[in-house]
């Protein structure tokens, strides 16, 4: 429980990049001993979300931009792959979900519930890559989730950024309604692109 609170709040930026881990306020925070804390944050550091410097501490990772492209690079291909089957393969029910998810995201993005954004574009492009039944496919993306979601958090802190976000995935979702799977892939392909260039080009500004 320990080690999944803490993976939690890593995961979705409420401990941010380059904060130190104090063993004694998270002990005291969450109620329990040293130990767990500290057996916790050895097997966080294992996943990469952890960095540990000998007589410093530990400190949750940092994410750079080259991570950041990297993490796209890869969902670019898989994503698009899987927007191509699912334009092929999705039932009518997950059609279904995937309309009410690209609509519920709109919803959060005109009040500016970013919780909300993160949460519906989250479920948009899981319904996607469940609705590409190959279950190859489906493992392979399941191991970037975390990624993905920590990536998501640092993504929308800035709201400006999402101002495509709808546009983008109503491309998405019109090609696999419409059973179109090269349009789905490259709509996907875009869709990542854009946000691989964003990135890129936020860096450069920097």
């Amino acid at each position: 429980m320990v080690y999944e609170e803490l993976k939690a709040l890593i995961l979705t930026g409420k401990i941010v990049p380059g904060t130190r881990l104090m063993e004694i306020e998270l002990a005291n925070n969450m109620g329990v001993s040293r130990t767990p804390i500290r057996e916790a944050i050895r097997k966080l550091e294992k996943e990469g979300l952890v960095t540990i410097e000998l007589r410093r501490g530990a400190y949750a990772s940092q994410i750079s931009t080259e991570d950041m492209v990297a993490i796209l690079e890869v969902r670019q291909n898989m994503e698009g792959l899987a927007a191509n089957f699912a334009a092929q393969r999705a039932t009518d029910e997950q059609l279904e979900s995937l309309r009410l998810a690209f609509e519920n995201y709109n919803k959060a993005f005109e009040a500016g519930d970013t919780k909300g954004m993160i949460e519906y574009d989250t479920k948009f492009h899981t319904i996607i890559v469940d609705s590409s039944h190959n279950k190859v496919l489906m493992q392979m993306i399941e191991q970037l989730q975390e990624l993905v979601l920590r990536f998501r958090y640092i993504y929308y802190d800035d709201f400006r950024r999402a101002e495509k976000m709808p546009a983008e995935h109503f491309e998405i979702l019109k090609a696999i309604t419409s059973r179109d799977g090269e349009k789905a892939r490259t709509a996907a392909n875009v869709h990542i692109a854009r946000l691989k260039e964003l990135v890129i080009s936020e860096n450069v500004q920097r």
